[in-house]
């Protein structure tokens, strides 16, 4: 039961990654770009994405986000827990990294950011209460 709720979270991680990578692609085709998750200069995922914190190593974080929520569905498959767990324990911590960031470097709130966090605590909970 615990692997078909962390493949869950895996695909909603997966989509909203795949929400940020489309954003942050359609910011790049239209300069004044508005993303539904614009709600206000406070909360803006746009805001977040365009960033100099929304790459690393020359890549969009979400490409990232994308290739994790695949890896992490596909070792749920396989019931590869421990992996999954300790992959949850990095994505926490490079989550409360990006909040920081967030919060404090960029000064937004970003309904898709704070979903992605909400996720690897979850995948993180859940895949320690497999273990234990």
């Amino acid at each position: 039961m615990v692997y078909l709720i962390i493949q869950l979270l895996s695909i909603i991680g997966l989509i909203l990654s795949l929400y940020a990578f489309y954003v942050v692609e359609k910011m790049k085709k239209e300069k004044k770009y508005k993303a539904t998750c614009d709600i206000s200069d406070k909360v803006s995922c746009t805001k977040a994405f365009g960033s100099k914190y929304g790459k690393t190593f020359g890549l969009s974080n979400s490409i990232y986000g994308m290739v994790f929520y695949i890896i992490i569905f596909i070792l749920a498959i396989f019931g590869l827990n421990n992996y999954i767990f300790y992959l949850s324990i990095l994505s926490v911590i490079v989550s409360i990294y990006l909040a920081y960031i967030l919060y404090f470097k960029v000064k937004s709130f970003c309904l898709v950011c704070n979903g992605i966090y909400l996720i690897s605590i979850l995948l993180l909970v859940f895949s320690y209460l497999e273990i234990y």
